[in-house]
């Protein structure tokens, strides 16, 4: 029996602001060199356990590990061994990229200040901008700064809350290359994203909503998870198509895709007799379709109560 070794390892979270419960019992569990995608939308508690799993907040129940550390007793350990990039990073725009990393090197009263910083520009690609001022570098270069700022002092633990919006496509892609290149040398990384595109590359996805983790596992696992069905039609006046079978109870989901709509539920007799009497118009093409990461989620989305207020 192959025996886990769980970088996050944590039960019954909760917290509450203002007497509202905004995370409410989580549980989870992130293996050591895995890369897992923490999803939800927002005001779902995201960011409030991602705070509690780094000791930035303390629960008002729950207990835990993260890298073996108690999360009530040791919160100052961990803090010192993780890495948070928030969703908006501070750096300083007046000072050059060289010399916000030296400042991070001091902060944390790290040795080899030079070497550190030198090692840094390189493993990040950022020596050619070294002197340029960081107020002045794209959301992409900003975002590389900020990882580079988060993985000095080589954490064991890599935290990330929505660390790609506004960051352009081909940034992105850069970025998460280089999340699986750390992810290779040992590093445990919990990602919350938005993005499906990004959901899909990570080993493994946890979905929470308003306070409750709702699925997790792979991206098959969880798309299994949802017991949807799937069609996919293509034709003409696809609007008034997707107005009326949005009123059906029976279709879960419907969106549209280009030229066509993805129609989900997750009783396939009875979205089978919702679409029939368009199946039998020449004018449209059905197919039926894999239910993908989306249709999931906004399934998901659909069946939680929208309680607001959480972060």
């Amino acid at each position: 029996m192959t025996v886990v070794d769980y970088a996050i390892d944590v039960r019954g979270l909760t917290k509450s602001f203002n007497h509202k419960v905004v995370v409410d019992r989580v549980s989870l569990r992130v293996p050591r060199g895995k890369i897992y995608g923490f999803l939800g939308p927002n005001g779902s508690g995201k960011t409030t356990t991602i705070r509690m799993i780094c000791g930035l907040l303390t629960p008002d129940a729950g207990e835990g590990t993260c890298l073996g550390l108690d999360l009530r007793k040791e919160s100052h350990k961990i803090r010192n061994r993780v890495g948070y990039m928030t969703q908006k990073f501070s750096y300083w725009d007046d000072l050059s990229i060289r010399e916000n990393l030296a400042f991070v090197v001091d902060m944390f009263g790290l040795d080899h200040k030079d070497e550190r910083v030198d090692q840094t520009l390189r493993k990040l690609n950022l020596t050619s901008r070294a002197a340029q001022l960081a107020g002045e570098l794209s959301g992409g270069w900003k975002q590389r700064l900020a990882l580079a700022a988060c993985t000095m002092h080589e954490p064991d633990l890599l935290l990330l809350d929505e660390p790609t919006a506004g960051v352009d496509p081909k940034a992105r892609r850069e970025f998460w290359d280089e999340i699986h290149r750390l992810a290779g040398e040992g590093l445990t990384v919990l990602v919350s994203t938005h993005y499906m595109d990004e959901a899909e590359r990570c080993h493994a996805i946890i979905y929470i909503s308003y306070g409750h983790i709702v699925a997790e596992g792979t991206v098959a696992e969880v798309v299994r998870q949802a017991g949807l069905t799937t069609w996919i039609v293509r034709g003409p006046r696809l609007i008034e198509v997707m107005r009326a079978l949005e009123k059906n109870p029976y279709v879960t989901t419907i969106a549209a895709f280009g030229d066509s709509l993805h129609i989900s539920g997750t009783d396939a007799d009875a979205l089978a007799a919702a679409i029939s009497p368009y199946q039998s118009n020449k004018d449209y093409i059905w197919q039926k379709a894999m239910p993908e990461l989306e249709d999931a989620f906004i399934h998901f989305m659909a069946r939680m109560p929208d309680a607001g207020g959480k972060t």
